[in-house]
């Protein structure tokens, strides 16, 4: 009678199904950035201001689930209302204004231009909701639906609790499926709201972001968002592909809106991806199952 056995894939084949799983989520990237949809999605980009290094460190600081803030009425612009009741996000402004003063040496009046910081107030994204027949061209991810028939939450959860890191499920406002924390915690959260399958892909994308970047300085990461970004999702991608899951869904969409469809970025970040799907891929001892008489 035949009885199911299970092989491990040698190093080799890893090593080889992960590239051809980083070079095939590459060109899905290319066609992608082609669609109708990515040309949407472009447009809502565009009308948000590119922030400081300082006031994008200010807003992490007060919100660390933050992707893209705007003021109250530039949301309803964008088609979006902030919530009552939230706390709106405190950065520095900058305006300039001429003043006249007499030079006390010449006693002649003179025009100077002033700078000032002054403090204005912006929401998240995941503090507004959408408006009444508006669309949603925020992100050009799709959430996965689906289970984790595979386990791959637990296996990767057993994987971080053995370096030192807690995992939980807690709520998670907006469009933020995970976060791993920076502040020396070591706590790793991932949405409860989650389908199994967004969940599973999560989670590796958390474990990726402790792999490549726990132990970075905050504004390293901070500086450097989109490429941090696109190597933890393509991460997810790859890992989630050899396990057994596809994640084209989520992980094209995300990774060509964090590289801005840079595909030499993409390219880029295929060492450190490979480096963090091999240390991942030998603690969840990927195998494949195959009869045996």
């Amino acid at each position: 009678m035949a009885t199911a056995t299970k092989t491990r894939k040698t190093a080799e084949e890893r090593k080889a199904q992960a590239e051809a799983l980083q070079a095939q989520l590459t060109a899905q990237i290319e066609t992608f950035t082609n669609s109708a949809e990515w040309m949407k999605f472009l447009a809502f980009a565009q009308a948000f201001h590119a922030y400081s290094l300082n006031n994008v460190i200010l807003i992490l600081s007060q919100c660390n689930v933050a992707t893209r803030v705007a003021g109250f009425r530039k949301w309803q612009e964008l088609g979006r209302q902030v919530r009552k009741g939230e706390k709106a996000i405190k950065i520095f402004g900058y305006s300039t204004k001429k003043v006249t003063e007499t030079n006390e040496a010449t006693g002649e009046d003179e025009e100077k231009t002033v700078v000032r910081f002054p403090i204005l107030s912006v929401f998240d994204i995941s503090q507004t909701d959408l408006m009444e027949g508006a669309e949603d061209y925020s992100s050009p991810a799709r959430r996965l639906t689906g289970s984790d028939d595979l386990g791959i939450v637990a296996k990767v959860t057993q994987f971080l609790t053995a370096r030192g890191w807690s995992v939980t499920h807690e709520a998670i406002p907006g469009e933020v499926n995970g976060y791993t924390t920076t502040d020396g915690t070591k706590r790793v959260v991932i949405d409860a709201d989650l389908s199994p399958a967004q969940a599973a892909k999560t989670a590796i994308h958390e474990a990726a972001h402790v792999i490549l970047h726990a132990d970075e300085d905050h504004a390293e990461y901070v500086a450097h968002r989109g490429v941090k970004e696109t190597e933890a999702e393509s991460v997810a991608y790859v890992m989630a592909g050899m396990l057994g899951l596809d994640t084209s869904a989520y992980s094209v969409g995300y990774v060509a809106g964090w590289s801005k469809a840079d595909i030499e970025t993409v390219k880029a970040t295929a060492a450190n991806v490979l480096r963090a799907v091999h240390e991942l891929a030998e603690a969840l001892d990927t195998k494949t199952e195959e009869d045996a008489a």
